[in-house]
């Protein structure tokens, strides 16, 4: 999926340690956010079990949205892979009615809802721009939770 030979040494280490048939699995390579080492370093302390992103930008850069059992494997800003997730709920809400239980698995700031809506309309209002679309509470979000399935070993 990624050019990056250390996302693919990283995916088939994964495959092969867990025994698990290539044909049958799809991943994805994507960082988090503006602040893809503080959110990666979340997810590997186990205090970053969610994510939130705007509908419109899978449809914007031609991308499907993620489905229970996808697989991620999270970068670093360097590309560096630090570990693998697969998702494991996924819903489509509008802004307004994301949650304080979403909010805690999010695992950023003071982790309250307070916190995850004003951080997430300020980055969503920057993203939406790019797409010609405004922010609204109305928009479309996907919120997804995740495991972490697969820590290389030099990152434990």
């Amino acid at each position: 999926m990624d050019g990056n030979k250390k996302v693919t040494d990283l995916w088939n280490e994964f495959l092969g340690r867990k025994n698990l048939d290539v044909i049958d699995i799809r991943y994805d390579a994507w960082q988090f956010g503006v602040e893809p080492d503080k959110l990666g370093q979340l997810v590997l302390e186990g205090k970053k079990t969610a994510t939130a992103s705007a509908y419109d930008g899978y449809d914007f850069y031609g991308e499907r949205i993620p489905q229970v059992d996808d697989y991620s494997i999270i970068l670093d800003s360097k590309n560096h892979p630090l570990c693998i997730i697969r998702t494991n709920r996924v819903k489509i809400l509008k802004f307004s009615e994301i949650d304080k239980n979403h909010a805690l698995k999010e695992g950023e700031g003071d982790l309250s809802l307070g916190y995850w809506q004003r951080e997430h309309q300020k980055f969503f209002t920057k993203e939406l721009k790019d797409y010609g679309k405004s922010f609204s509470e109305e928009m479309k979000v996907v919120a997804e939770e995740f495991e972490v399935v697969y820590v290389p070993d030099n990152h434990i």
